[in-house]
């Protein structure tokens, strides 16, 4: 297997459900126990081996899912977390914040190349290096001054708030940083989803670093309980997936050649738009009478008694349903608030890989992302944070370093280095354009989250973009997406911003959305 020039990835297995395997076979037979429950020391693995296999064959893989193990992984790249370790929904992770955490020299995945190839890599990372201090530096007065129109009163304590400047300045500078940049996490995820990590390993976008990485958290696995080689199937061909079977039949669209292909997919895609950053393209017909049938059948009433208008209020409006002011997220497990789950709304999005990387946190509002290199087209192609937009000089400073960034990509390519490996050097403002769905239920605490005031400008113009649309075709639902201390406020909750020491500087649980603006 080829290597990274760079130090290669550590990965470590910290903490784990003890007997995983045998646990498996044991939740397995409690299903037929007329004895109460079977416990891990009373299975013989040998004998019950072919009962772990025949269910994992037959797809009865909820035994899998009980036994959780937590991964300490290091020396891995954005790209690899963004389009592999969180392009589902089944994982926790904690990784390492490049809006808080300085970026340091040195931490970059670097692909196997040699010669010229490795020169060109090597210095357009330097160079992006290089422009992040430089953007940290030209936007720390602008970013002060933003800050102190949100905070007038902390300017007589400048020196007190240097700090937090630095670190909103370096949230918008980290955009010019290329998607090789290295993260360190937590990352937790159940044995089945592991033997599916193991078997897709070999896909898109970054199969030679997800076969090292996914290996290594086998290899682990397997130290701690061998059993699991009884199931384990071997990673499938990247040849075998669906997306390189249609790469290979359609060559031209996907080689260097292909450029003209996918410029005109760019083109049409952010056509689409319309200027905004996140579209709403469709919503089920009847969203809000089948809401309010629904809390209807919970409640066991009439359209007589409870009519559509007041069922949606009795849900969604905080004042009634005080469980929306909790910071306890209690929706999913209250009987009235799933009548939520019944709406729902897909939007097309335009984020950077940055911003993105927030969004698709948020797990059940499920999106279709790209693979990447399938957009990649021979301009710059990025994001342009606001704060940027403030000052000619930065401005200019970032659409340079994105043309040497391009610059560096494209001679990569006519050098003969894979697109796998070339699109490493892709900063985090590159556009990431898909298409994403939500329930009610979940969309409604992602806005909660991303409208506040605190979440990155990206995202939270993108969450505008979305509540705004839905507002204008669902008015009775759409008026209840709201950020966390307006929904607190209504309420009657205490404190009304739940953020404490981080409170964003703007009343605003006193704002109509439409009055929402923001630079930082």
């Amino acid at each position: 297997m080829q290597s990274f020039l760079s130090p290669e990835p550590t990965v470590k297995l910290d903490k784990y459900f003890p007997n995983p395997f045998k646990n498996v076979v044991a939740t397995a037979r409690t299903c037929y126990s007329s004895k109460g429950v079977i416990k891990d020391e009373q299975i013989d693995p040998e004998r019950w081996k072919h009962l772990a296999k025949s269910l994992y064959e037959a797809g009865h893989h909820t035994t899998f899912q009980h036994g959780y193990f937590q991964f300490i992984l290091d020396n891995v790249s954005r790209h690899f977390i963004w389009s592999f370790l969180h392009s589902h929904p089944f994982y926790n992770s904690e990784q390492v914040s490049q809006r808080y955490v300085e970026i340091k020299p040195g931490m970059f995945a670097i692909p196997p190349l040699e010669g010229e190839a490795l020169d060109t890599y090597q210095q357009t990372i330097g160079f992006q290096v290089d422009a992040y201090h430089r953007l940290i530096e030209l936007l720390a007065p602008i970013t002060a001054e933003e800050y102190y129109r949100r905070f007038p009163g902390r300017k007589l304590y400048g020196d007190k708030y240097t700090k937090d400047i630095k670190k909103k300045a370096q949230e918008v500078a980290r955009y010019v940083m290329p998607i090789a940049t290295f993260a360190y996490l937590y990352h937790t995820i159940s044995g089945i989803t592991l033997l599916r990590y193991y078997r897709l390993s070999e896909q898109f976008d970054t199969p030679l670093e997800q076969k090292i990485v996914v290996r290594k958290m086998v290899d682990e696995l397997l130290r701690i309980d061998p059993l699991y080689e009884i199931v384990l199937e071997g990673a499938l061909e990247i040849d075998h997936t669906p997306e390189q079977e249609f790469f290979f039949s359609h060559h031209e669209q996907f080689s260097h050649n292909g450029i003209s292909t996918r410029k005109t997919f760019v083109e049409e895609f952010d056509k689409s738009l319309g200027g905004r950053v996140s579209k709403l393209i469709d919503y089920k017909l009847n969203n809000e009478k089948v809401l309010a049938q629904s809390v209807r059948e919970v409640l066991g009433v009439s359209t007589e008694f409870l009519n559509d208008v007041d069922a949606i209020d009795m849900v969604l409006n905080p004042a009634k349903n005080k469980l929306l002011g909790e910071s306890l997220v209690l929706t999913t497990h209250s009987k009235l608030a799933r009548a939520l789950y019944h709406a729902s709304y897909t939007f097309r999005k335009k984020l950077s890989h940055t911003a993105d990387s927030q969004d698709q946190r948020h797990r059940m509002t499920p999106g279709s992302r790209p693979v990447l290199y399938a957009h990649f087209i021979d301009e710059p192609d990025y994001v342009t944070p606001e704060l940027i937009k403030q000052d000619s000089k930065v401005e200019r400073c970032y659409r340079e370093v994105m043309e040497r960034t391009w610059e560096g990509i494209r001679k990569l390519l006519r050098l003969g280095v894979s697109a796998e490996f070339a699109m490493y050097l892709l900063p985090n403002a590159v556009a990431v354009r898909f298409t994403e769905s939500g329930d009610l239920l979940n969309l409604h605490h992602k806005h909660q989250m991303r409208l506040c005031y605190n979440a990155q400008e990206e995202i939270w113009r993108a969450s505008l973009d979305e509540a705004t649309q839905i507002r204008e075709v669902n008015p009775l639902i759409g008026k209840y997406l709201l950020p966390p201390c307006t929904i607190r406020a209504m309420a009657g909750a205490r404190p009304i911003c739940p953020e404490g020491v981080r409170f964003c500087g703007e009343i605003v649980w006193k704002m109509d959305i439409s009055e929402y603006q923001r630079v930082i």
